[in-house]
């Protein structure tokens, strides 16, 4: 059942120093996107109670984030084919954490400030997002050995250093405005002197040699598989991004929860996530990526409702903990699969993670808008729906063989 990692039979046994050091450094800025996210998200309750926003308002604010990302996404493959991931990072971090500082100041001043943080937080973020993905993939490849997932265990391990910083303030009863604003000036210097570090992927991914239009970013958008892949991100990344954003919220107005101790349940969501998404890399090579990830979406659909018709906190915290650890390996393997073509990976991890975003960015949102009819412990529930789909349609993500790469390249003759 084991399947054949997509690497380069060329690479070498041992990487070289500058793979080394483009390894350390990709580690970093797939870390620090998470810190900064997780440091904003964990204080959403606190902004929403000073702002005295309803959740359809909150969710309202959020989709700011969609917006941004889903604007920046589609061309994403498009820039770094052009420029390189480490430029793209270089510049688009700017943008992102320039968001993220802009939001914080709307903390103390007005919804609208925040949302308009969030827009050029979302924006940024978008572009950064598919320019590391491509240079861990260049990484991988260089590596001759699978670190895709440990590369989003990173960015999970960065989520849960700033869940616990977020949870430190609010039981340290620290306002967001001076916690995000010095996470923003802390984050900013780091990602530009990781970035120095990255090999010239994107572009050179895509193998100087090869005609421009045999590796448009934009014919990724007419492969089936491409697409399926991208169906299958986009139930996973609805339960990451929901869990994200509502699982603080949902403890503590489902379940009469303090502010620290919904804090906790976001930090018990992305300890699991990444925890799984550390040993993941082996038990997706020991047991293939279908079954695993069958196996990972009916967990975390058992967890959205154990959390939602649980009868007590504790077994929510146990739904919390089945519901993160099921949804840690659909976001990064969706991305590996996207990618087991190196030739054409820019293009189709952007078309994926524009897919993925759309539930991942605008699906905090419409449980916003769910929950002010209901309550947003029932509004969850469409989360268990989609894992549910997401189990359906994770064939799509079988490892491709040489011969089935061949036939996804376009006839351009």
């Amino acid at each position: 059942m084991t399947e054949a990692l997509p690497i380069d039979s060329t690479a070498p046994t041992e990487p070289d120093p500058a793979v080394r050091r483009a390894l350390r450094s990709v580690v970093v800025v797939f870390a620090l996107p998470g810190f900064t996210f997780a440091s904003l998200l964990s204080r959403l309750p606190q902004i929403k109670e000073s702002l005295s926003l309803s959740p359809g308002q909150l969710g309202t604010v959020l989709l700011a984030t969609a917006i941004g990302s889903l604007l920046a996404l589609p061309a994403a493959g498009t820039v770094v084919h052009r420029i390189g991931a480490r430029r793209t990072v270089s510049i688009m971090s700017v943008v992102s954490l320039s968001g993220t500082a802009v939001a914080a100041i709307g903390s103390d001043t007005g919804p609208m400030v925040v949302a308009a943080g969030l827009f050029l937080l979302g924006f940024g973020a978008g572009q950064w997002d598919v320019a590391m993905n491509v240079e861990g993939v260049a990484v991988e490849q260089r590596l001759g050995r699978s670190v895709m997932s440990r590369l989003h265990a990173s960015f999970s391990l960065g989520t849960v250093i700033g869940a616990l910083g977020g949870a430190a303030m609010n039981a340290l009863d620290i306002s967001p405005l001076p916690h995000l604003l010095a996470v923003a000036a802390i984050s900013a210097p780091l990602v530009q002197w990781a970035a120095r570090g990255f090999l010239e992927a994107g572009a050179a991914t895509a193998h100087d040699d090869t005609p421009t239009e045999r590796v448009s970013p934009w014919a990724a958008w007419t492969e089936r598989r491409t697409v399926l892949i991208g169906v299958f991100v986009l139930c996973t990344t609805f339960a990451e991004g929901t869990g994200n954003d509502w699982i603080g919220v949902a403890t503590i107005d489902g379940y009469g929860a303090s502010d620290a101790v919904g804090s906790v349940a976001y930090v018990l969501f992305v300890v699991s996530m990444t925890t799984v998404r550390w040993f993941g890399p082996g038990v997706l090579d020991r047991w293939g990526r279908v079954p695993v990830l069958r196996a990972c979406a009916l967990c975390s659909t058992a967890g959205v409702v154990l959390v939602v018709y649980g009868p007590s906190l504790a077994t929510a915290f146990v739904g919390v903990v089945l519901w993160g650890a099921g949804t840690a390996l659909g976001f990064p393997t969706g991305m590996s699969a996207a990618a087991d073509d190196p030739v054409r990976a820019a293009g189709r991890v952007s078309t994926v993670a524009t897919i993925g975003y759309l539930a991942f960015l605008a699906g905090p949102s419409l449980i916003g808008f769910i929950g002010d009819r209901t309550d947003v412990l029932q509004a969850l529930t469409l989360t268990a729906a989609l894992t549910a789909v997401a189990a359906m349609v994770a064939s799509s993500t079988e490892r491709l063989d040489p011969v089935a790469v061949a036939e996804l390249q376009p006839d351009r003759s």
